[in-house]
């Protein structure tokens, strides 16, 4: 399933992304249950709420798109073209990030590779979605950078997890562009802000859609990129990532807990414009896209 959250009819609404269409599971749900002669129910309030209601529930959605097949039916099933996507998910209990994670990015970057994962958040109040306009203060910063990254959805309590089964504990995956501020993360003379330079508000993009992790068989052989103003500038796949997808969760769950609708977002491969001779930054009227391969593309602007 492609999950979204979307707005439409002046609501805000989740449901399944299938072709062109938008499908309000919700609402299909209920609709399928009154057809039966059962109480009409809904399947959870919001997207963070059906991840947590479980495999009951994602057993349920498969039921009701099942049940809908190809009919159109108004108020329910909606063109993609004519509704607004939101963020998919824009209240996990928290967002862990990786840094320097691809090798490609650490010859780039300069050094060694780090001896374990380097963590670090990206809070909620950061989180924007698909289409929404990265912004900022220019009194804060002038050097704004882009970052694709594969994010993964967690889907169950997540502790001390070993790699072998991390996989397992994973919901799905997005689209994520970890947005930097540089001269805030490096700045030496405020003790390398880096939380500071990864949390501003609209540093979060993510979407535009959950894909569920049945349809991501391999999260380490999926291609990923950043395009600017329709110039490619990030080119790699995910299996140049130096700690995998389940080492990662296995590292951070041995001594935090990851909770249902979490995300971890898994680092970013070389070609961002920090380390680009001049530097390129992010700037008003820029549109910046990020793509990892069967996860759809996430793009903002930038105001």
């Amino acid at each position: 399933m492609h999950l979204v959250t979307f707005l439409a009819g002046g609501q805000t609404r989740w449901g399944a992304a299938r072709g062109d269409t938008i499908i309000d599971l919700n609402l299909a749900r209920a609709m399928m249950l009154a057809s039966k002669g059962a109480e009409a129910k809904y399947l959870a309030d919001d997207l963070l709420g059906f991840i947590r209601a479980g495999e009951d529930a994602r057993d349920a959605a498969n039921e009701t798109l099942e049940f809908l097949g190809s009919r159109t039916i108004d108020g329910i099933v909606f063109r993609a073209d004519a509704v607004k996507y939101l963020a998919p998910l824009s209240n996990p209990s928290k967002v862990v990030a990786v840094g320097l994670n691809y090798w490609d990015h650490i010859r780039e970057h300069g050094g060694d590779p780090p001896a374990y994962p380097i963590l670090f958040p990206k809070f909620s109040s950061a989180i924007i979605g698909q289409g929404d306009a990265i912004t900022w203060d220019a009194r804060m910063t002038s050097a704004v950078d882009f970052e694709a990254e594969l994010a993964v959805v967690i889907g169950t309590r997540a502790q001390r997890v070993a790699a072998e089964e991390a996989l397992d504990y994973v919901f799905g995956y997005c689209n994520l562009n970890d947005v930097s501020a540089r001269d805030l993360q490096f700045d030496e003379k405020g003790a390398r802000q880096f939380t500071r330079g990864k949390c501003l508000d609209t540093f979060c993009p993510l979407g535009p859609y959950v894909v569920t992790r049945d349809e991501i068989p391999d999260p380490q052989n999926l291609a990923i990129r950043s395009i600017l103003n329709g110039n490619v500038m990030q080119s790699a796949n995910t299996k140049e990532m130096i700690t995998s997808v389940a080492k990662i969760i296995e590292f951070i769950t041995q001594g935090i807990t990851l909770q249902p609708g979490d995300i971890i977002a898994t680092g970013t491969p070389a070609g961002v414009g920090h380390f680009r001779v001049p530097p390129v930054y992010l700037k008003p009227g820029d549109v910046i896209e990020v793509e990892v391969e069967g996860l759809g593309r996430l793009t903002n602007h930038v105001e």
